[in-house]
């Protein structure tokens, strides 16, 4: 087929960006259903593995700055390549962290641990700033909220999918055994990314001229130097940007507490074992598969209907933010396993509804700048996925589960706050000098 047009293949590429994101979210999910071998082996306690659980974070902020800038220097495809061949490498040598700490660094697994996650995330950190950048010239405008849903729909369905192949795999063999099987998944994703996708549409061979014409409609693309002071200027002039990273910080914060403590916590609270969480674990993340592709099209409809963007990103995620928060406040309030699960399920979908936004307005206001300005983006609002997991397991130690659940609800009515003050119609000013080029 090389060479020969196929039609819509725009969605063929999201497609395939989808299932990168299920493989990201399943390799970086995967440790938290490996908690009781790991811990029982190792000697860790609540505080020490929320530790872990956090040590993620540092290196995911870091992966994000540079990788969606980097995206934009260097091209997504390579920069596709680079990130998804490290993590999927360091997937693989999870299997040594503990070791490597008893051995080399002073005899404390925890630390081997912390400098494989580290890493860990530095690599897995490009990736969805690498997706807003690569949907700017991939997604039609019009089919922008949607194309970003499509894109990140791989978020939800691969926490979904965590819970019974982490488990199934954890059946089968060891936790190590997981690890190599899940890092060898990533780097087959690599090869077959390497043959099908290229940085822009109008240099595919499978992208007929009807398909080129739409998605080459004059989007500027960057070029020089994306991470100068020119482009820190320009993000923190932007109170919309800034308001805007608040809210996906509030966004990040449910999402990685629940990705990171739910199996521990129904096993803790209720007693369901290794066996039960493969179908258990997967009941947060049911709606949000659905809620994530259902808000991108309900922003692009209110856009439409209401030729207001005020009103289909900043209100949608105000209003999802606000029943979001409401709902994880209820959840200490409920005592029987069926409710919880119910309540975060909702809770969880609630939160997903506006993930969209986030993206669309980065691009929204800086399409010249997407990867750039999602990294910028993610690199602060990532914060949270260092601070939900260890601040997690510090409140979890002295107050119980229930307080993880009430930071959740905090978190939400903090990002809802800030969304109030999203503009997507406040473009960012470039100057003249911040060189860009319009694709043939």
């Amino acid at each position: 087929m090389e060479g020969v047009p196929v039609r819509d293949y725009r969605y063929a590429v999201m497609a395939l960006m989808a299932v990168m994101a299920i493989i990201n979210y399943v390799d970086r999910g995967a440790i938290s259903y490996a908690s009781g071998p790991i811990t029982a082996e190792f000697g860790l306690d609540k505080a020490a593995w929320g530790a872990v659980l956090g040590y993620f974070g540092y290196g995911y902020m870091v992966g994000a700055l540079f990788g969606g800038a980097l995206a934009d220097a260097r091209g997504p495809k390579w920069m596709w390549v680079v990130s998804g061949t490290a993590w999927s490498v360091l997937e693989i040598g999870m299997v040594f962290a503990g070791q490597f700490g008893v051995a080399v660094l002073g005899g404390s697994a925890l630390l081997g641990f912390a400098v494989f996650r580290v890493l860990f995330g530095l690599a897995e950190g490009p990736a969805f700033a690498t997706i807003n950048r690569s949907l700017a010239v991939w997604a039609a405008p019009r089919e922008r909220g949607i194309a970003t849903g499509l894109g990140l729909l791989g978020t939800p369905l691969g926490a979904l999918l965590t819970a019974p192949i982490a488990v199934a795999l954890l059946s089968i063999g060891s936790w190590r055994v997981m690890f190599v099987l899940l890092g060898s998944l990533g780097l087959l994703w690599v090869v077959v990314w390497i043959r099908v996708f290229t940085d822009r549409p109008q240099d595919n061979p499978r992208v007929g001229p009807p398909e080129r014409e739409l998605l080459t409609g004059g989007t500027a693309m960057p070029t020089g130097k994306p991470l100068g002071r020119e482009s820190w200027r320009l993000f923190f002039g932007s109170r919309t940007l800034i308001a805007n990273t608040i809210g996906f910080f509030a966004f990040l914060y449910v999402n990685f507490l629940l990705l990171t403590w739910t199996p521990k916590y129904l096993e803790d609270e209720f007693g369901f074992k290794l066996s039960s969480l493969w179908y258990l674990g997967m009941v947060p993340w049911i709606g949000a598969c659905v809620t994530v592709l259902l808000g991108g099209r309900l922003s692009d409809w209110l856009a439409a209907r209401t030729g207001d963007l005020r009103i289909a990103r900043s209100w949608l995620a105000v209003a999802s933010l606000a029943l979001t928060g409401a709902v994880f406040l209820c959840i200490p309030l409920v005592h029987s396993p069926a409710a919880v699960l119910a309540l975060i399920a909702v809770g969880n979908a609630l939160n997903f509804l506006p993930d969209t936004v986030y993206w669309a307005v980065v691009v929204d206001v800086a399409a010249a700048r997407a990867g750039t300005f999602s990294g910028i983006m993610h690199f602060f609002a990532n914060i949270a996925t260092i601070l939900a997991p260890t601040l997690t397991g510090v409140l979890v130690a002295d107050h119980g589960y229930g307080a993880m659940f009430v930071g959740a609800g905090i978190a939400c009515v903090v990002g809802m706050v800030a969304m109030v003050f999203v503009n997507p119609r406040a473009k960012v000013d470039f100057r003249p000098a911040d060189p860009v080029v319009v694709p043939a």
